[in-house]
C-alpha cells in the first residue's frame, strides 16, 4: 500500500487523537479530530526521542502546513539560537547531581 493509501486509511478510520509512529523516531503522524471548521485532518508531530527511544517531552511540537514547517526549519537554523541557548545556559543554576545511597542509612 502506498504511503497516500495508508495516510487516507488513517483519516478516514483512525481514532481522534491517535498517533501513527513512523520510520523516523521522533517523528509521528496524528489524527486530529474534526471541528465547527474543519474537517478531520492529519499533522505531524516533531519530538525528538533519548537514547532509550522515548520521547523527550511530554508533547511534540505539531505541524499542520508547508508554512509552519519552512518557519519552523528558518528558526531552527537561525545562528542566534545558539550563542542565545548558551548564554541561558550560563545563568541557569547547576543541576544537582542524582542521589545517591547514603553511607548513614541504618540497615536494619
Amino acid at each position: 500500500m502506498e504511503i497516500v493509501d495508508t495516510l487516507r486509511t488513517f483519516l478516514e478510520n483512525g481514532e481522534d487523537w491517535e498517533r501513527k509512529q513512523t520510520s523516523v523516531a521522533g517523528l509521528s503522524i496524528i489524527k486530529l479530530p474534526k471541528t465547527r471548521t474543519r474537517p478531520a485532518s492529519l499533522a505531524l508531530e516533531l519530538n525528538p526521542v533519548n537514547e532509550q527511544g522515548l520521547p523527550m517531552k511530554r508533547k511534540g511540537v505539531m505541524v499542520m502546513s508547508t508554512a509552519e514547517l519552512e518557519a519552523l526549519r528558518s528558526l531552527i537554523t537561525n545562528e542566534k539560537i545558539d550563542s542565545l541557548f548558551e548564554s541561558i545556559l550560563e545563568v541557569m543554576p547547576e543541576k544537582r547531581p542524582a542521589r545517591t545511597v547514603s553511607d548513614s542509612i541504618l540497615e536494619i
